[in-house]
């Protein structure tokens, strides 16, 4: 499992994925992780996710999303990891499971075009370089630290 730096070189930049993450509500992070795990532990693309792991359709084919529902203070709202699962990676014997982006919005509401757009940059973005700027685990505590 992966998430990957946007700016290669540039230890001061996290990734869109792990600040998501971050800004998530701690339970809903928990849940949104173990997704994750049991999704990279499976075969690949032959998890099935009962509706908090599903592929994207439309625009959107190629990408997974991790999603869970969570009620908070301001009511239920949906949190979400785009995700790529990527056979190309150089130096990868297995492919990895990449979190691309994350959102969140208020329950039975919609993310713009726009913002599915933005995903999808990022998406390119990240499998336009090859090897892969992927974030490390000091990128992880370091974000973790910076909250």
């Amino acid at each position: 499992m992966g998430d990957w730096r946007s700016v290669v070189g540039d230890d001061t930049q996290t990734s869109s994925g792990l600040k998501a993450l971050l800004g998530f509500p701690t339970k809903v992070r928990a849940r949104l992780l173990a997704t994750l795990a049991a999704v990279a532990q499976a075969p690949p693309k032959r998890f099935a996710g009962g509706g908090q792991w599903e592929a994207m359709h439309g625009d959107m084919t190629g990408y997974f999303e991790a999603r869970v529902t969570s009620t908070t203070p301001n009511g239920k709202w949906h949190y979400r990891l785009f995700c790529l699962l990527d056979d190309d990676a150089t130096g990868r014997a297995s492919p990895l499971l990449t979190v691309i982006d994350g959102a969140a919005k208020p329950y039975r509401t919609t993310l713009s075009e726009r913002r599915y757009a933005q995903v999808r940059e990022l998406g390119d973005e990240y499998l336009g370089r090859n090897p892969r700027s992927l974030v490390t685990e000091d990128d992880i505590r370091a974000a973790r630290g910076a909250r």
